[in-house]
């Protein structure tokens, strides 16, 4: 029998998910706001990948399926989920897909609890839109493992992570530091670069050293080094926001990257550590010990273990 799949909301995410659920043998049926818009369903239409998804009122998806799937807009997740729960019953999985943090995640297993279904957080990791359905999900929760190998069953790549729910979502957030924040460094590397009329060469010499050079030996380095740079680094990013504002621009992330310099400095890492250190793990730990304040006292060997 076919396992019954129902989406909320039907965006980039669910189209892309609900094609690989299809050609596994899924009958899926979807419900997006759109529906009760001028020709919305026309537009939803559009964007089916593969034949046979339905687009049905709220009730009647969440009703018939065995596993709910919300996809629609991290703002939106709380109200579609109280949508949903008169609707749910025992029995059912109702996955949220959403990109919230830790203790949203919580509150919309709360919402959902009273109906008797089985809440389910997914954290998906990487953008939908390059790697399709083979895009890495981690699910979270009571029911988090059956799940992961039911929609993986489906054509999808999901993993079960933790049975407490929050967990999946924390390794989402604090990944969305490097992921979402190299979107916006590169932009502002480009823009800054069309601005100056060096763009292509920049761009260029980037992609280069990144295809030349293993992004963990490049990673590593930059963090151990870190601690014996980081007053010299200081200094020239300094003079980078400097250089952004002769040129007209606003230097958001060289700010950020500036007082970050400018952080480090001031938890005395340049004092501490005298040569670069063997390990990434010296570095992070001494930072993140120092933030917290404890035992300010203390002397700086022993803090650290360069």
């Amino acid at each position: 029998m076919a396992v019954r799949i129902g989406f909320i909301g039907f965006g980039e995410v669910a189209s892309i998910f609900s094609a690989a659920m299809r050609s596994h043998g899924a009958e899926v049926a979807a419900y997006d706001v759109l529906l009760d818009q001028k020709k919305g369903k026309e537009t939803l239409q559009k964007r089916c990948r593969a034949e046979g998804i339905k687009f049905l009122p709220l009730p009647d998806v969440v009703g018939n399926a065995e596993y709910v799937l919300s996809a629609v807009t991290t703002r939106e997740a709380k109200k579609v989920a109280e949508n949903c729960v008169p609707h749910l019953r025992h029995g059912q999985v109702y996955v949220d897909l959403n990109s919230t943090c830790p203790s949203v995640k919580v509150e919309l297993g709360e919402v959902v609890r009273p109906s008797g279904a089985d809440f389910v957080e997914g954290a998906v990791l990487g953008a939908v839109g390059a790697a399709g359905a083979a895009t890495h999900v981690l699910t979270g929760g009571a029911r988090g493992r059956e799940a992961a190998e039911a929609l993986t069953a489906l054509g999808l790549h999901a993993s079960f992570y933790s049975e407490e729910i929050g967990k999946a979502s924390m390794f989402k957030m604090l990944r969305s530091i490097f992921s979402k924040g190299m979107e916006a460094l590169i932009l502002e590397l480009l823009i800054a670069g069309k601005r100056a009329g060096i763009e292509k060469e920049l761009w260029k010499d980037v992609s280069e050293f990144m295809s030349r050079n293993p992004f963990e030996r490049v990673a590593s380095n930059w963090t151990r080094s870190h601690a014996v740079a980081c007053e010299r680094r200081y200094d020239e990013m300094v003079q980078v926001r400097e250089t952004m504002r002769e040129i007209g621009l606003d230097p958001l992330l060289t700010m950020a990257t500036e007082a970050f310099f400018d952080r480090s400095r001031a938890l005395g890492l340049g004092k501490v550590f005298q040569e670069k250190p063997e390990s990434m793990e010296a570095v992070v730990e001494f930072i993140e010990h120092r933030l917290r304040g404890s035992q300010p006292g203390r002397p700086p060997e022993a803090e650290a273990r360069p």
